[in-house]
């Protein structure tokens, strides 16, 4: 009987301890919950008031720089200007990269038709030099008479590697112009000299002039109009080793249909045809 008694004692007990924990555990985060929407609460109007503040405050003379580090303040209003640019910032990103890419689209040799998301101009084209390992680049020696200077390159191909023709012929080296804007014109010749016996002395000392021509045929007047000009001095080189020289040049011209576009350099012997340093195009903008 006394057992009995003895083990109902113990289990009121451990029930009574139980039921006092639960208590404590229910109060407890009664308790943390409300200390925990008191300094949400308090947190958000402080920032509120950090912001009200700092828009006040914004006429008058800023306080020194260690004092803001340590101002809570300070720190709410840089976490919100932080997101506030970042967001702006990869907005933009996303904006001027689409533009410039759609601006830019036919200048670079590398953005080619058929590259999925990159629409090329209406009328563009862009021809490479065409590279022989034997015979030099084709080239039309030519004289006063003809009205224009230099050699004129007719091989440049316009199907094969980075070149395309998009609504624009290629017609012996020339690249015609189908419907009359304004366009944009680039030319890059890639040369390599080699010191030959001929180059010794002082005439190697007085080194070599390359010119690069861009001119434009009209079907209304006789002779070719030249549109730009790119020079520079090249040293021959005095070792094995030959020197390597690049003339670039790029413009706007307003062309009418039937024009056609054709390259000429002072040096044609020199040039080296490969179809990513010897190149030519043009593109319509407007």
């Amino acid at each position: 009987m006394a057992i009995s008694i003895s083990v109902q004692c113990l289990g009121l007990i451990i029930l009574a301890a139980i039921l006092l924990q639960t208590i404590a555990v229910a109060v407890s985060f009664i308790y943390f919950n409300k200390v925990l929407n008191t300094m949400q609460e308090s947190f958000s109007r402080s920032s509120v008031s950090c912001l009200i503040n700092e828009k006040l405050q914004s006429g008058f003379e800023d306080p020194p720089a260690e004092n803001k580090k340590s101002d809570p303040c300070w720190q709410v209003t840089q976490q919100l200007h932080y997101h506030i640019e970042k967001k702006i910032a990869d907005r933009f990103q996303t904006e001027i990269s689409t533009a410039m890419r759609n601006k830019l689209t036919g200048v670079l040799p590398m953005l080619r038709p058929g590259v999925r998301g990159v629409p090329l101009p209406k009328v563009a084209a862009h021809v490479t030099g065409v590279s022989s390992s034997t015979n030099p680049p084709s080239a039309e020696r030519l004289q006063s008479s003809r009205g224009y200077f230099g050699e004129r390159i007719r091989a440049w191909d316009g199907q094969r590697g980075l070149s395309f023709l998009q609504n624009m012929e290629l017609r012996g080296g020339e690249l015609l112009v189908p419907r009359a804007g304004l366009y944009y014109i680039y030319a890059q010749t890639y040369f390599r000299l080699y010191a030959t016996e001929e180059t010794d002395g002082e005439a190697q000392e007085e080194g070599a002039e390359l010119i690069q021509y861009i001119y434009k045929k009209m079907s209304s007047y006789t002779g070719p109009i030249l549109l730009m000009k790119s020079s520079r001095s090249a040293c021959w080189p005095r070792g094995p080793e030959p020197g390597v020289f690049s003339l670039h040049q790029a413009g706007t011209a307003f062309l009418q249909p039937a024009d056609r576009l054709f390259i000429t350099v002072s040096n044609a012997s020199a040039m080296e045809m490969d179809g990513r340093a010897s190149y030519f195009g043009a593109f319509l903008v407007g």
